[in-house]
């Protein structure tokens, strides 16, 4: 399984790297500092396209909100699965990332086993099922 982080909290990046070694050593993770540097490698034509990306919506230089706009407009990635992975629990960013085609929206739990049990969860889920049921209700992550 491929799997992308974009986050510009070094120490969100790290803490995710450690929750993904501890659930699957064979999940190959690629991070990203900000939404520029994941467009940049998503243009590319030699890579593997994540299965999904965990994005983060309040980063520097192009938000998360934007970049989701940019990936779901190119139809090459329209079989990634989208989480958006925040510390925002705002309604207005919750339903504007569902509006924009997320997946499923993440509230960053402050707690490892938590954070653990919830990236587990989602990466267990089968998105092709999963989205044909896509609504409001089951768009809000919570553990």
């Amino acid at each position: 399984m491929y799997v992308f982080l974009v986050d510009d909290d070094q120490d969100d990046r790290e803490l995710f790297e450690e929750v993904i070694k501890g659930i699957d050593n064979s999940i190959h993770l690629q991070m990203f500092k900000n939404a520029l540097e994941l467009m940049d490698y998503l243009n590319r034509d030699d890579i593997t396209l994540p299965q999904i990306i965990f994005l983060d919506l309040n980063m520097p230089l192009v938000s998360g909100t934007e970049s989701l706009k940019q990936i779901r407009s190119n139809p090459r990635f329209m079989d990634i699965s989208i989480a958006i992975y925040s510390t925002s629990s705002l309604e207005k960013d919750i339903e504007e990332t569902f509006v924009n085609g997320a997946n499923i929206y993440i509230t960053k739990p402050n707690d490892f086993s938590i954070l653990k049990k919830t990236i587990k969860n989602v990466l267990n889920i089968n998105w092709q099922y999963f989205g044909s049921g896509m609504d409001r209700k089951n768009f809000f992550y919570s553990v």
